[in-house]
């Protein structure tokens, strides 16, 4: 096995780590050797002398995880009392699942941050400030990648977890999405980020009306604005009628499916 130099400190956490092993190994998601895959995970948090607590923590949950999984695909197959091995589902599945949905997570943020952005690219014209009456006044400025992300993780953080894990038969699309949040702000200047969510939605919901906030921003039919760091964000539609354009949007051309 070739020696593996990684730090921790380079990875926003262990799913990041582990799509860096895979890419490294030049295989594929849906097809991780677990075994090398596990041993080189292993050597990387082995190879750290200082681990900061809080981070060490959910490095080390994946590793266990990950000799878990390891030790499950070593088990033997169970022979039917005809003979046939009975087909098991691969271990791997859940773990596959969560590392596309991340690579998805973060392509799409870094597509985000890839646009044009207000102070760094770009130099807007001085403008009086979109009137939103729940923020008081003061002057807003437009959203960055950083406070989108904390937004949604704080979101993420508030949510209670899932008592049991529901499968939706119909799951939501981007598409659906998107229309419905023009369709939302139809008729109104601004739209608070914290009313696209409800208590019950589903983490697939959250992570679709993510993508879709993303989607909008790069069609320049949304503004993302708050008037302070950390404060509430605002969606304000860029166009006169937002709600009656045609996105265009290829769900498939775009990778989102």
């Amino acid at each position: 096995m070739d020696t593996i130099s990684v730090h921790l400190d380079n990875f926003t956490g262990p799913l990041d780590l582990l799509l860096h092993l895979i890419r490294k190994n030049e295989v594929e998601i849906t097809d991780i050797p677990i075994a090398e895959i596990t041993a080189q995970y292993l050597a990387v948090i082995d190879a750290m002398q200082t681990l900061n607590l809080d981070v060490a923590g959910e490095f080390l949950l994946m590793a266990a995880t990950l000799l878990h999984i390891k030790s499950r695909m070593l088990l033997p197959q169970i022979v039917e009392d005809g003979g046939e091995e009975e087909e098991e589902d691969d271990p791997r599945a859940e773990l596959v699942r969560r590392l596309l949905e991340y690579q998805k997570y973060r392509d799409a943020a870094v597509r985000l941050d890839d646009l044009p952005q207000l102070n760094r690219d770009l130099y807007a014209r001085s403008a009086p400030a979109p009137e939103v009456v729940e923020e008081g006044e003061g002057e807003f400025a437009a959203v960055g990648l950083y406070d989108l992300l904390q937004a949604l993780q704080q979101l993420l953080k508030e949510r209670p977890a899932p008592l049991v894990h529901e499968v939706s038969a119909e799951q939501l699309s981007v598409s659906d999405r998107i229309n419905q949040i023009l369709a939302a702000l139809h008729g109104q200047q601004s739209l608070a980020f914290t009313e696209l969510f409800t208590a019950q939605v589903s983490r697939h919901e959250v992570v679709v009306t993510f993508l879709a906030m993303l989607e909008l921003v790069r069609l320049k039919l949304v503004r993302l604005l708050q008037s302070q760091r950390f404060g509430a964000i605002w969606l304000t539609p860029a166009v006169a009628d937002a709600a009656g354009v045609d996105t265009g949007f290829d769900e498939e051309a775009s990778g989102y499916v």
